[in-house]
C-alpha cells in the first residue's frame, strides 16, 4: 500500500500450528541429537575451542548474549554433566552474571575457528566466587574471581549452514575497515568526553597486554 511503513505491512506468526506449517518438520535425526550428558568428542571440541557466546535471559524477560574466549580447553569439563567458565575482566556491566541471579537458564554456542559446525550446550548456571578449579583457569598469572558452573540439561551439533551462507571464515569475503574503527566507534558512540587521540592510544597495540588485568 501507498505510504504504508514496514512495520506496518508486516505479517506475524502468531501460533505454533502456523510457524509449523510454514516450517515444515524436523528430520527424526534432528529432534533426537540431543543429549543430557558429554560424550568425549564434546570433551574433544571443549578442549579445543577458544570461543563461546553465552545467552542468558533475566525473570523480567530482558536478554543478553555475551562472548567468552581464552587460549583453547578454556572450559572445565567436571564430570559428564558439568563444565566451568572462568570470568575476566570486562566492562563490569555483568549483564549476563546479573540474569543469572534471577533465571539460572543459560545457552551457549562453543566455536573452533575455521569450522562450520558449532557445539550448542543448555543448561542452568551458578556462579561461583572459590572453588579448586579456579586454579585451573589462570591466564597470565591472573586467577578468575568468579567461574560461571553450568548444570547441562541439553548438548549437541550444529550443522554449518549458517556460516556456509555468512562466508564468515572465508578470507576474500571479510572487510575490517569497512567502518570505523574501535576508537572512533567509541567515540561517537560510547564515550564522546574522551579525545580520539586517547582512545586510538587505548585500543591501540598496547590494549592486549591488560585483557586479564582491567575492565
Amino acid at each position: 500500500m501507498t505510504g504504508q511503513s514496514a512495520t506496518e505491512a508486516m505479517v506475524e506468526v502468531t501460533s505454533e500450528e502456523e510457524l509449523r506449517a510454514l516450517v515444515g518438520e524436523p528430520a527424526s535425526h534432528a529432534v533426537t541429537k540431543a543429549r543430557t550428558a558429554l560424550h568425549q568428542l564434546d570433551r574433544d571440541w571443549l578442549a579445543h575451542s577458544p570461543f563461546c557466546l553465552v545467552a542468558t535471559s533475566a525473570a523480567d524477560g530482558s536478554c543478553d548474549v555475551s562472548p567468552k574466549g581464552d587460549p583453547p580447553g578454556f572450559t572445565k569439563v567436571l564430570d559428564e554433566r558439568t563444565i566451568a567458565l572462568p570470568d575476566r575482566p570486562g566492562n563490569k556491566r555483568i549483564d549476563g552474571l546479573r540474569n543469572i541471579l534471577s533465571n539460572p537458564h543459560v545457552g551457549l554456542i562453543f566455536f573452533l575457528p575455521g569450522r562450520g559446525d558449532t557445539l550448542r550446550i543448555n543448561g542452568r548456571a551458578r556462579i561461583v566466587r572459590e572453588a579448586p578449579f579456579l586454579d585451573e583457569m589462570v591466564a597470565r598469572r591472573n586467577r578468575p574471581k568468579l567461574a560461571l558452573v553450568v548444570e547441562i540439561d541439553e548438548v549437541f551439533h550444529h550443522c554449518s549452514k549458517a556460516f556456509l551462507r555468512s562466508g564468515t571464515w572465508q578470507p576474500e569475503t571479510w572487510q575490517p575497515d569497512a567502518l570505523p574503527n574501535r576508537a572512533r566507534l567509541a567515540k561517537a558512540l560510547d564515550r564522546p568526553g574522551d579525545s580520539l587521540e586517547f582512545l586510538e592510544e587505548y585500543y591501540g597495540p598496547k590494549y592486549g597486554e591488560k585483557i586479564y588485568t582491567e575492565g
